[in-house]
């Protein structure tokens, strides 16, 4: 029996009209008479096989310069477009600019072909979603070409079979005789009917990223954007645009992220008419391109997400999307090991005895993999000196890796380290020998973050020696994990291996030399689990999870604070991506009291392990970490390939409740939590309304019996102790400030 195409492209040739659909959604443009593509419709699927140029309005509109002789109707400035270019009588920020060697930056893109494919191609040197049958996805090249330049531009569209996403990418071929220089080229351009959304960005710093931010669209440009050479704590490359009626379960939602791990723009600009103009792309800030003739520029991907689910419909087609189809290898599919990395237990006071003694704990109370943190290499004994040197301090390990990983799995543990790769101290071997690979800029002063500098990343001299510096590591110690750490970002953007009108390319190409070292060692060691980190959360994006399955989601692991972070986080991306611990107490960072329970209660919607010193923990706490760490095993595949909800948000104003569930793909166990912030006395009656369930199954709660739909429709009633007077009869326990409750809800 054949397999019948779930998604479906087609081409209606009488209006030149493409039409990308599935059963959820439908993507619709045309080539106008002029080779221009016109955007028609995107949104809830409709009909195929029917023409929807009759959506293309054209009004005369003063002071609107006009393509064709006599005709003042036909204006760019007020058409929605697929690659919208300036200066040609649109007026609106472009999708592309080219600048010849006379210094005009006009082009004239117009229709020369298409291609309609099965499956979806990769790209070249990035990453990218992918299809491992031809029947999951359908792929789109529209080819645009620029006569008097001979530049030619593929327009690339995906659209998933049972998922309702389209991604795009954009390449530039320059098929002229002369230097063409790319200054701008967004990924994403999608011109919206009307500006009635409200704005959605996920904002923040070290140690609080991914903090949720709305506004409502007006008029002129928002936008969001790094410069800093990494996606940033500051601002993820991600947006979503909801109805104003949209709550997390209904409505209307678009939402759309760059697989991309460098500086990035996501911009909305509504004009005066109230078409809304989304983009998403490199950052033209500081970038130029030079394209020899013959050279190709392949744009980062973009993905579009449409929801009539509300947020979490939206949230949920991304986790899907990015762990089936995103992060790839051994590591994909399964369960990770519960983890302990040394860290904040030992900072860089630490020898061979004091990590085994770790360990040993670690392997008692059900540890799976042990870590060691900074400060095993070179003459890391500080901040100051080491990076760079990827070799091991035989004074604080006179046996060697190997040696010290040998007697770390004799415990029955993985062994995993830590690395800084993209980073160089001034006191370095490698700085002395190589003091030109430090990304800096001629006669000028280098600036300094945490006291280390960054590697030219841009010089593939610069990957290919950092590569077999952690090859010989990776093979003498045989690792099984490696924390992927970046502390600090870029400054003095400048490389000396470049010439001066190449400059404009070191931020981009700096991104592609990270992501060929993080191929090279993905492909020659399949087996390591990488985790990617940057301080933490500063480089927690998609990009990123196509090398490493799960990220650091903030270098602040204090429970309550974890709550904003990994909920924020959860709008994009999967649970199984978001490395989450238990940590010490008081907290290093906050310097807060949190029970044991909420800081696992928390965790266990992550990856799940702990950064602290299990010596110094009481018998009653160890036994615990037992209980936890064997109830995560328990539930891994629940938290990590289930259906996740977001319920109550933390960033409501006066909130002092968060509460979120995941619902196995069966939906035979769910598990939910609930946290709240402050005790308060005589409080009102709570109940949290599931989500998931079977409305027509019964389910077992603490032993008791409920159907579905009172969980969902009635609620779990959630109230505690402080709903009354604390007595001795009180059913209860007694509450405290960041308390929190788990319940396992489990089919009857």
């Amino acid at each position: 029996m054949t397999k019948q195409r779930k998604a479906s492209i087609e081409y209606l040739a009488n209006c030149k009209q493409f039409h990308l659909s599935n059963k959820h959604i439908s993507y619709i443009f045309c080539v106008s008479e002029d080779g221009k593509l016109l955007q028609l419709y995107y949104g809830k699927k409709v009909p195929q096989e029917k023409s929807y140029t009759h959506l293309i309005e054209q009004h005369y509109r003063q002071q609107a310069p006009c393509r064709k002789k006599d005709d003042l109707l036909y204006s760019l400035d007020s058409l929605k477009q697929e690659l919208p270019e300036y200066g040609t009588s649109d007026y609106r920020h472009p999708a592309i600019r080219l600048r010849q060697p006379n210094g005009s930056a006009i082009s004239e893109l117009v229709y020369s072909f298409h291609k309609i494919k099965a499956g979806k191609e990769s790209l070249p040197g990035l990453p990218a979603t992918y299809t491992e049958e031809p029947l999951e996805a359908e792929t789109l090249k529209v080819c645009l070409k620029d006569e008097l330049t001979g530049v030619v531009v593929e327009v690339m569209y995906a659209i998933f079979s049972d998922l309702p996403v389209i991604t795009r990418n954009v390449n530039v071929i320059n098929q002229g005789s002369e230097n063409i220089f790319l200054t701008h080229l967004m990924s994403l351009n999608l011109d919206l009917p009307d500006s009635n959304y409200e704005w959605l960005q996920l904002s923040g710093a070290w140690g609080r990223e991914r903090h949720v931010k709305k506004r409502t669209l007006q008029q002129g440009i928002q936008s969001i954007e790094s410069t800093r050479g990494i996606s940033s704590p500051q601002q993820n490359p991600f947006v979503a645009l909801a109805r104003a009626e949209t709550t997390e379960f209904s409505g209307e939602v678009i939402g759309a992220t760059l697989v991309y791990s460098g500086n990035f723009l996501v911009q909305a600009e509504v004009d005066t008419f109230d078409v809304t103009r989304l983009q998403l792309g490199i950052n033209p800030f500081n970038f130029e391109w030079k394209l020899a003739p013959k050279e190709t520029f392949v744009s980062p991907e973009a993905v579009l997400v449409y929801s009539d689910q509300g947020l979490n419909g939206m949230s949920q087609t991304f986790h899907t999307l990015f762990r089936k189809h995103l992060v790839r290898g051994e590591w994909r599919d399964r369960e990770r090991p519960v983890l302990i990395n040394n860290w904040e237990a030992t900072y860089f006071d630490f020898n061979e005895d004091k990590l085994l003694a770790i360990a040993e704990k670690a392997q008692q109370v059900g540890v799976e993999l042990f870590v060691l943190d900074d400060g095993w290499f070179g003459q890391r004994t500080h901040e100051k000196a080491g990076l760079g040197d990827w070799y091991v301090n035989k004074d604080r390990l006179p046996d060697g890796m190997g040696a010290l990983a040998n007697k770390i799995r004799g415990l029955g543990l993985k062994f995993g380290l830590w690395f800084e790769p993209e980073m160089i101290n001034l006191d370095s071997d490698l700085y002395r020998k190589h003091p030109d690979w430090m990304l800096h800029t001629p006669n000028r002063k280098a600036s300094h973050g945490r006291h280390q500098y960054v590697l030219n990343y841009a010089n593939p001299e610069v990957v290919d020696n950092i590569f077999q510096q952690m090859c010989l590591v990776i093979d003498d110690s045989k690792l099984q994990y490696i924390k992927w750490d970046m502390n600090r970002v870029l400054s003095e953007v400048y490389a000396v291996n470049l010439p001066a009108d190449q400059q404009g390319e070191v931020f981009h190409r700096y991104v592609l030399g990270v992501y060929d070292l993080y191929e090279r060692l993905t492909t020659k060691y399949p087996n390591i689990l990488f985790e990617s980190c940057s301080s933490g959360g500063g480089r927690f994006d998609a990009g990123m999870l196509y090398y490493a399955p799960q990220a650091w989601t903030s270098d602040d692991t204090d429970a309550v604070e974890r709550l904003k972070i990994q909920y924020g986080t959860s709008f994009l991306y999967p649970l199984s991506s978001m490395g989450s611990h238990v940590s010490v107490i008081p907290n290093h960072q906050t310097n807060r009291l949190v029970p044991l329970d909420t800081r696992a209660n928390v965790a266990y919607f992550g990856t799940f392990g702990y950064e602290l010193d299990l010596s110094k923990l009481s018998a009653d706490e160890i036994t615990e970490i037992k209980e936890q760490i064997a109830f995560f095993k328990k539930y891994q595949s629940v938290f990590h390939n289930g259906t996740f909800y977001r319920i109550q948000s933390p960033f409501e104003k006066n909130r002092t409740e968060t509460s979120w569930m995941v619902v196995s793909e069966d939906q035979t166990i769910a598990i939910a939590g609930y946290y709240k912030m402050l005790n308060e006395v005589n409080r009102s009656f709570h109940r949290m309304k599931l989500q998931g369930l079977k409305a027509d199954w019964d389910y077992v709660i603490d032993g008791h019996v409920h159907s579905g739909a009172e969980l969902m429709y009635a609620g779990l009633v959630s109230s505690d102790a402080s709903s009354g007077f604390l007595i001795d009869q009180s059913p209860l326990p007694p509450t405290h400030d960041y308390d929190s409750r788990l319940w396992v809800i489990e089919k009857a």
